[in-house]
């Protein structure tokens, strides 16, 4: 059992506050992980030690389901549909945020979309005080979607979306008709079932994603503002002494978030991502 107690010559883990958790969603290539790439690199986090970093990002990728033999025989053919619900293990998922809210360490799994298999080797997340998890369907499932206190929905035009995953998926040496023919059976069907219906759910919708550094620079100085102490205000549901839902207006354009505006641009796209 762990105690709270440090043992001689060592130092009690700090106690960490309740993370503050961003939900980010969008079809395919709609540049999810590039926005939030570009709101951890404005916060200056990516210079930060990993186990030090007051924010980090995790996918839903990490969650995808362990295949079957049958099943791993069809995605290597490209006939498997990895934009289902049914794709993730939704109670891991679930399990994993909950304990992240909590404020506990946890070890997320690693998925390998060369073998569409699961890793032996798991990710060690420690306590964070704002945490973007970003994926197609993070906003599907109620539970899952429930946690979040803050939801973006990344909104970039399909056909840009599609040119930007045709160029990565012939990157990784894939051919171009079966990309298209994917992207035709599945993709695109499971986009307008079950991803484009959840963008409702949002607070704050991006449209042309990492290029609307308006709408990016206003969720930084958000974030900044619950870095700063302003976290417990920001809790979804939470009242003010009147009575009344607390709501707090985006902060004014300040010195700081004009020097973010003119922050070089990064396209940071990871390239082992199937979406």
């Amino acid at each position: 059992p762990i105690t709270a107690m440090a043992s001689a010559g060592t130092e009690p883990e700090r106690p960490h506050p309740k993370p503050f958790l961003i939900g980010v969603s969008g079809g395919t290539a709609s540049g999810k992980s590039t926005v939030c790439e570009k709101i951890m690199e404005l916060l200056g986090q990516n210079e930060v030690e990993r186990r030090q970093r007051k924010v980090l990002i995790l996918s839903q990728d990490s969650f995808y389901k362990v295949l079957t033999p049958e099943q791993q025989a069809k995605a290597l053919k490209g006939q498997y549909n990895f934009d289902h619900p049914d794709a993730f293990d939704n109670d891991l998922m679930h399990t994993t945020l909950k304990n992240i809210v909590e404020g506990k360490t946890v070890e997320v799994p690693t998925y390998d979309f060369v073998t569409h298999s699961r890793s032996a080797e798991t990710t060690v997340v420690y306590p964070a005080d704002v945490v973007l998890f970003e994926g197609i369907l993070v906003f599907y499932n109620q539970d899952i979607r429930d946690m979040f206190h803050l939801r973006l929905f990344v909104d970039t035009d399909s056909d840009v979306r599609l040119s930007r995953r045709v160029l990565r998926d012939m990157k990784r040496g894939r051919d171009l008709e079966q990309i298209l023919t994917q992207y035709t059976t599945f993709v695109k069907p499971a986009f307008e079932e079950f991803c484009l219906p959840t963008k409702k759910y949002a607070d704050v919708i991006i449209p042309r994603g990492v290029d609307n550094m308006v709408a990016i620079n206003l969720i930084v100085q958000h974030i900044q503002d619950i870095l700063n102490g302003d976290i417990c205000k920001w809790q979804r549901g939470a009242v003010n002494g009147h009575g009344r839902p607390y709501k707090r207006p985006f902060p004014e354009q300040t010195e700081s978030s004009s020097v973010l505006a003119t922050s070089k641009r990064s396209h940071l796209e990871s390239s082992s991502r199937p979406h």
